[in-house]
């Protein structure tokens, strides 16, 4: 399933949020869409929306279902990951890289070791 920016939106705000809770997110195509303004605080993870970036990769989880996290992501999803990255780690250079996962470990997003990603792909 391929959703984005429009999608996430609504079903925030249907939560009561005031727009969608990322700043970013990468279609199953590889196309980066923009959501919240940089210098808006997120709505992504609970007690750090204030100092991080919320990056929402579409997909990680199996088709038909709502619990079964998987790492599904294609190659241009990646790649469109690689480079956003790598343009804010330019502009945040202290900043951490890691998934929602490492703030609350209840959650299994973005169902792959971002920590190990980074090392391997921006560090």
């Amino acid at each position: 399933m391929d959703i984005g920016r429009q999608e996430i939106d609504r079903w925030h705000r249907e939560r009561g949020w005031n727009g969608i809770g990322y700043h970013y997110v990468i279609r199953r195509d590889g196309r980066l869409e923009n959501g919240r303004s940089l210098e808006e605080a997120g709505a992504h993870c609970k007690g750090h929306n204030k100092d991080s970036i919320g990056i929402c990769l579409v997909g990680g989880i199996q088709d038909g279902t709502k619990e079964k996290a998987v790492n599904d992501y294609t190659g241009k999803q990646w790649e469109t990951l690689k480079s956003i990255v790598l343009e804010l780690k330019a502009k945040y250079p202290n900043a951490r890289i890691v998934g929602h996962c490492d703030y609350e470990p209840k959650k299994t997003c973005p169902n792959f070791d971002v920590k190990e990603w980074a090392k391997n792909n921006i560090n």
